[in-house]
C-alpha cells in the first residue's frame, strides 16, 4: 500500500451488529496504514468518541437505530478536525447522499478485504493532499474523487481536458469518458490552477492546452477551437482574459 513510515489512521468503527464490528477489525488488523481505537454499535456512542478519541477515520455503517450513518456523519462534520467517513453498508441506494458528504468511499457489504485496501487507500491519499495543502506545497486541487456505481474513482485533474456546467453538478470529460460530480462551476473554477484552466464561458472550463485557437466571427464573437475539432463560443464576460493567454 502506501510508504509504511506514514503516520497511521486512527479508525473508529460504527456498527449495530456486534458480528459486522468484529469481522471489520480482523479486516483492519491486515492492514498496516490504519490502527483502531474504538468501537461503537450506535451513533450517538459514535460521536462521544469521536469527541474524545478524535479519530481520523470513520468506518461507518449507514443503517443505525437512532441516528443513521448519515446524521453520523453530519454531526461529525461539525468538529473542529472532522474525520474522513468510509461507508460501509448493505444498502446501495444512500450511495448519492454519501457523496454529497465528500466521504471518502462506499463500501458494500459483505466487505472484501482488497476492496477497503482501496478505501484506505483513497483516505490516505485525501489525508495527503490535505497535509500538502495545510504545508503551502499547492493551493490547487490535483484530483477529483468521482461516484461511480457504487464506488469512488480517482481522477487526476491534468487528465480533465473540459468541465461543463450541468445546474448544481459539473460533468467532467477525461478521453471518451465523463463524470458527474456535486460541484457549481463557480466553486471549482476558485480549486482549479489559473495556469492549466481557464473559465470561458458561465457554463465552461476548459484545460489551456486543450484550446488550439481562437476564431473571430464578428459582431465580437469569438469560438475556441479545441483539439477535439470542437468549437465552443467563448463568453463575453470572459473574453478578455481567454485573448490575454493568447497575448491579445
Amino acid at each position: 500500500m502506501n510508504d509504511p513510515s506514514a503516520q497511521s489512521l486512527r479508525t473508529l468503527i460504527v456498527d449495530d451488529e456486534p458480528l459486522a464490528i468484529e469481522r471489520m477489525q480482523v479486516l483492519c488488523a491486515e492492514i498496516p496504514d490504519l490502527t483502531v481505537i474504538g468501537t461503537a454499535s450506535d451513533g450517538e456512542s459514535a460521536l462521544r468518541l469521536a469527541d474524545k478519541l478524535s479519530p481520523d477515520l470513520l468506518l461507518l455503517d449507514m443503517t443505525m437505530p437512532g441516528m443513521d450513518g448519515l446524521q453520523v456523519a453530519r454531526a461529525a462534520q461539525e468538529s473542529d478536525v472532522a474525520p474522513a467517513v468510509i461507508f460501509v453498508t448493505a444498502h446501495e441506494n444512500f450511495a448519492v447522499e454519501a457523496f454529497d458528504l465528500e466521504a471518502v468511499d462506499y463500501v458494500l457489504k459483505p466487505v472484501a478485504s482488497d476492496r477497503l485496501e482501496r478505501a484506505i487507500e483513497r483516505a490516505l491519499a485525501r489525508r495527503g493532499q490535505f497535509d500538502a495543502e495545510q504545508s503551502g506545497e499547492s493551493k490547487w486541487l490535483n484530483e477529483f474523487w468521482v461516484p461511480h456505481r457504487s464506488e469512488l474513482l480517482r481522477i487526476e485533474a491534468d487528465q480533465v481536458f473540459r468541465i461543463d456546467a450541468e445546474r448544481d453538478y459539473v460533468r467532467l470529460h477525461v478521453g471518451d469518458t465523463s463524470y458527474l460530480l456535486l460541484q457549481t462551476i463557480a466553486g471549482l473554477e476558485e480549486k482549479l490552477d489559473p495556469e492549466k484552466f481557464i473559465r470561458i464561458h458561465r457554463s465552461a472550463i476548459l484545460r489551456r492546452d486543450f484550446i488550439q485557437g481562437l476564431r473571430h466571427e464578428g459582431l465580437g464573437v469569438w469560438c475556441a477551437e479545441l483539439e477535439d475539432g470542437n468549437e465552443l463560443r467563448i463568453g463575453r464576460t470572459y473574453l478578455k482574459r481567454v485573448k490575454a493567454m493568447a497575448g491579445r
